[in-house]
Order: C-alpha cells, then sequence, then structure tokens
C-alpha cells in the first residue's frame, strides 16, 4: 500500500494573528486559512458594513504588475488586450476597469481588477486562479512585457458609508477619489496602492500594501469606533446582494460574459465597428452573442418564503413541468431585505416575459420571482 498524499498546508495572510486575536472562526479558502466570521455573526457583520464600515482581509487575492519593457504604457495594455476583450489602451492613468480573462471557447477564465498607475498596470486576480492567470499571462504575453507577482503585500478592503471618513484620518487625499479611481500613495508610512472599489455594493477602498505594515495600518483603520473586521461568510452574502459575481460559483471556463450579463465590461472599441474589434480569444462567438444574445442568462431570483435556495438548486418552467431550464449558482438569506435572494442561469427561451419560475427545494416546487439585480441599490461614489 502506497501512503496518502499529504494536503499542502494552508497559507496564511500577514493578518492571520490578528484574525486569532480577534476570535475568528477560521476556514480553509483557495488554499489559506481565512477568516468565515468573527464573534458577533455573519448577519451582524454584513448590516454592520451598510450602516458603517467593515474590514476585510483579502490578502489572498493576487496581485500582479505588467509592464512594458520599453517603457510605453501603452505597449503593455495592448498586449493585455489580446487576452481580455476590455479597452485598457483607452484606460486613463489613476483609472480601473473591470476586465475579463476569456478563453478560446468564449468561455471565462477568471475576471480581474486592472488600473493604470501611469507607467504600469496594476492587477488583482482571484485567489483560487492567481497560479494558473500567472503561468497563462507568462506564456501568452510578449516577451516585450514584464510581469511582476507581489508575494510580499497585503490586500485590505474598507468598505461601508462611513469608509472615506475613516481612510481619510490616515490619507486626506483619498476624499477627492471617485469610484473605479486607484492611485499610489503613502498610509501611515507605507507606500500603498488604493483603489476607490470593493465587493460589497457600498463605497469603499481596496488598499495594496506591503506585508511588514499591514498589521499596523489594520490596528490604526480598526482603533475606528464605527470599524468592525468582517469575515468570508458577510463578503459572500453582500457581494450576492450587490449582484456581483464570485468566480467558480457565478462565472466559470464554459460561461461567456454575454451569458454571465457582463457585456457592459466590453467597451465599444472592442466591439464589432469598434477601433480594435475583436483581438481576444473566443471573439468570434462573444461578439456573435452581442449582436444576437445568448442561449442563457444571468438573472436574480427572490424565492418565495424564508428559505434559501443554494447552489446547484435546479431550475423549471412551471410546478408540474420536467423541463429544466436553469441552475442557481449562488443563494443565501440577504440579510440588508430579509429575505432569500439568488443568482442562476436560465435558458433564455424561458424569460420571454415570464416572471415566475419554479425551483426544487427538498422534493418539491416553490415560486420564484425573476428579479432584476441588484438586489440592493449600490452606493458608489460617482
Amino acid at each position: 500500500m502506497t501512503a496518502a498524499p499529504q494536503e499542502a498546508p494552508l497559507k496564511i495572510t500577514p493578518l492571520n494573528q490578528l484574525h486569532i486575536e480577534l476570535g475568528a472562526r477560521m476556514v480553509p479558502f483557495a488554499g489559506y486559512d481565512m477568516p468565515l466570521q468573527y464573534s458577533t455573526g455573519i448577519l451582524k457583520e454584513h448590516l454592520h458594513v451598510r450602516a458603517a464600515v467593515g474590514l476585510f482581509d483579502v490578502s489572498h487575492m493576487g496581485q500582479f504588475e505588467l509592464r512594458a519593457r520599453s517603457g510605453r504604457l501603452e505597449e503593455a495594455a495592448r498586449s493585455l488586450e489580446s487576452v481580455v476583450p476590455a479597452d485598457l489602451i483607452g484606460l486613463k492613468p489613476g483609472r480601473q476597469r473591470y476586465a475579463l480573462l476569456t478563453n478560446n471557447q468564449g468561455g471565462i477564465r477568471d475576471d480581474l481588477m486592472v488600473a493604470n498607475l501611469g507607467e504600469r498596470l496594476a492587477i488583482v486576480a482571484n485567489a483560487a486562479c492567481k497560479d494558473t492567470d500567472e503561468a497563462y499571462l507568462r506564456e501568452t504575453l510578449p516577451e516585450r512585457c514584464e510581469l511582476v507577482r507581489h508575494e510580499g503585500r497585503a490586500l485590505l478592503a474598507l468598505q461601508g458609508p462611513l469608509a472615506v471618513e475613516v481612510l481619510a484620518a490616515l490619507a486626506p487625499a483619498v476624499t477627492g477619489m471617485r469610484f473605479m479611481d486607484a492611485c499610489a500613495m503613502s498610509i501611515a508610512g507605507a507606500d500603498c496602492i488604493v483603489s476607490r472599489s470593493g465587493y460589497t455594493g457600498e463605497d469603499g477602498f481596496e488598499i495594496g500594501i506591503p506585508a511588514s505594515d499591514a498589521l499596523n495600518i489594520a490596528r490604526k483603520l480598526l482603533a475606528h469606533p464605527q470599524v468592525a473586521m468582517i469575515g468570508l461568510g458577510a463578503r459572500d452574502s453582500l457581494r450576492l446582494e450587490a449582484g456581483l459575481c464570485l468566480y467558480g460559483s457565478d462565472l466559470d471556463s464554459i460561461t461567456t460574459p454575454v451569458e454571465a450579463a457582463l457585456e457592459w465590461s466590453i467597451q465599444p472599441s472592442r466591439r464589432i465597428g469598434g477601433a480594435r474589434c475583436g483581438g481576444f480569444p473566443g471573439d468570434g462567438l462573444i461578439l456573435q452573442q452581442l449582436q444576437n444574445g445568448a442561449p442563457r442568462r444571468r438573472v436574480g431570483l427572490r424565492p418565495e418564503g424564508r428559505a434559501p435556495i443554494r447552489h446547484g438548486t435546479r431550475l423549471f418552467r412551471t410546478a408540474e413541468s420536467d423541463e429544466e431550464i436553469g441552475v442557481v449558482t449562488s443563494g443565501v438569506f440577504g440579510p440588508s431585505v430579509n429575505a432569500p435572494v439568488a443568482m442562476a442561469y436560465v435558458a433564455t427561451s424561458a424569460l420571454g416575459g415570464a416572471s415566475t419560475i419554479y425551483a426544487e427545494l427538498r422534493g418539491m416546487r416553490i415560486a420564484v420571482s425573476v428579479t432584476p439585480l441588484p438586489f440592493v441599490p449600490t452606493k458608489y461614489k460617482r
């Protein structure tokens, strides 16, 4: 007999000590030991972010920089455009853009945030995808580009209506930033990259920090009486109420941007008739779907009753029909709306004017309403 292979030990973030100190319930996530929740629980953490401000440790995410060896940023942007359908050449300095890394079948390898920092592009990738993203980009991008992976950095997210007040006490310049602005600045003596963005639907910031400074800055932020540490559980319910996708649940390698209702991330310059139409993996199918629609579509759902419908729940046209028309990809009880909410992919043919479909829950069919996203209005600083 051979010994069973041992699982790799979980990685830890620079704030692991703080999570333990604060009594977090730690769980494995994307190869890291991460806080699911703290003593107050997911419900109260969620509502605290909506009312005040929450601090999230998202240091498991991948942080990269892309430069052109010539020093010309347009070369780096043009190269990255060869693997994403976003307009990056037109991305102005100090601005950030959501971009999808696509494959040859039109599916989504990962979703990224890309910021123009003047002489370089800063890229944030999902934790579960960052290794494969790096390998793919190194193999695909031309040699005239240099990709740097920042292992020695933490990433914090400060989210909620009081986020700007809290961060401005340490970095007054953030008051002038608007949604999707991004820049390098000093915070408590540390060289940071700050974007006015996040994953909750609230106003807020994401802050890239040298790992050696992360604990100090986190403690300074937590010293404000309105700031609470928030775990992965509330992060998930917050993003779902805001209609935001989670890679691996709502997005994957067989789902196209049009199916995912993310066509807004493909700017006119990359579409048919645009200055740089296509030229990215899967462009044939994606451009065709932009013109003619997709066979299925990501939609919001509001189930009857109080029970959430979870990932994998099957959907049907009627209470009696055996015709399966879709599947739930994310579902939780939404604390802000005091009701269950979900996102699903549903056949376009079943959405023609239908406002009610049916989910199979514990062997029964329950009615669910097809609902516009997001479930909670976003509060970004425009």
